[in-house]
């Protein structure tokens, strides 16, 4: 009864190895069923970024075909990021928290009324370059989802923290933007980032077929669930280097595509950092750029709260991994 939505999930971005018999079948993997899947996808990307290149400036678009992610010092004028930075760090909003290993990742929606409240906020989700960068890079002309997130380390006395282990979020091009509002040290748990594995050569998509074969019954749930994982002593063989560690002071944007191996850093000590956090992930199969009913104003910035109540509303069904925690600023402990 339930094959033909399976099928249907596979011209989707469904990831799930465990989730779905056909995209975790050995069989059809072994006829190349996932490495055709990754490579349409990112063919689909490549098509649609050209289509948003004039968003960005040729000098971006050159650093991301090669590295997979653009970086940006000083990203706002210091007035700018001063009054950006007070607005965030004296607001108390509705927050949610997920607990991972011994690290808590919290996340302040940017819904109507923390919007006028920090109309700094709105400005950033203005600004030409932010908008252009998001866009270009996750390959679609449509409003990302944006929060404040505070990641605090060393909270829990636990297993560390899965996030900390390189993967890649899922086997199509998406995007994840960081607009850094403390500093970051290179050992309080910097985002990391692997240059240059956003590209599927030949080396990648053998690396995604035999991986293919394996995620389904593994050991390690989050790659059978699509999110692949990869050792630090693997890249060589793919011809990758070490990863990047982001050890940035405050006011750095860095936009990744994320289907290029990520992770954030291990921390030596209990940590607190705070950004501006934005997300963008769409069918990656779709051929046109826009048309994103969820992405209009009004209902744009209404979508985390909603998203975070129907699966209150429905946890037994989907789940929900992200505790409501009431009202709090992003540097409370």
């Amino acid at each position: 009864m339930m094959s033909p939505w399976w099928a249907l999930q596979l011209a989707t971005g469904a990831k799930s190895f465990r989730d779905n018999p056909l995209i975790g079948s050995q069989r059809l993997n072994r006829l190349g069923l996932h490495a055709k899947r990754v490579a349409i996808a990112h063919k689909m990307a490549d098509w649609r970024r050209r289509r948003l290149a004039d968003l960005i400036e040729p000098a971006d678009r050159a650093a991301f075909a090669r590295d997979g992610f653009v970086q940006v010092r000083d990203f706002l004028p210091p007035a700018d990021f001063a009054a950006l930075r007070e607005q965030v760090m004296a607001h108390r909003g509705a927050a949610r928290e997920m607990v991972q290993g011994d690290t808590i990742t919290r996340r302040i929606a940017l819904e109507p009324t923390a919007l006028a409240a920090m109309p700094a906020t709105r400005a950033l989700q203005q600004h030409r370059r932010w908008q252009g960068l998001i866009r270009y890079v996750g390959s679609f002309d449509t409003e990302p989802l944006v929060y404040i997130q505070s990641i605090l380390t060393h909270r829990h006395d636990a297993p560390p923290d899965p996030q900390t282990k390189l993967h890649a979020d899922t086997f199509h091009p998406t995007v994840k933007a960081w607009l850094f509002l403390t500093d970051v040290a290179a050992d309080e748990g910097p985002l990391v980032y692997v240059t240059g594995s956003h590209r599927r050569d030949a080396a990648r998509m053998a690396w995604e077929q035999r991986r293919s074969l394996e995620a389904r019954d593994g050991p390690d749930f989050l790659s059978g669930r699509g999110s692949l994982r990869i050792e630090e002593n693997e890249l060589a063989a793919l011809g990758l280097p070490a990863p990047t560690a982001f050890a940035v002071p405050a006011n750095t944007l860095v936009v990744a595509d994320t289907s290029g191996f990520h992770a954030r850093g291990p921390s030596v000590r209990p940590s607190l950092r705070v950004e501006m956090w934005a997300y963008g992930r769409r069918n990656p199969f779709l051929p046109w750029t826009g048309l994103d009913i969820t992405g209009v104003p009004g209902l744009a910035e209404r979508r985390a709260p909603l998203n975070w109540g129907l699966h209150d509303r429905f946890r037994s069904w989907l789940g929900q991994p992200w505790a409501d925690v009431g009202g709090k600023r992003p540097m409370d402990e």
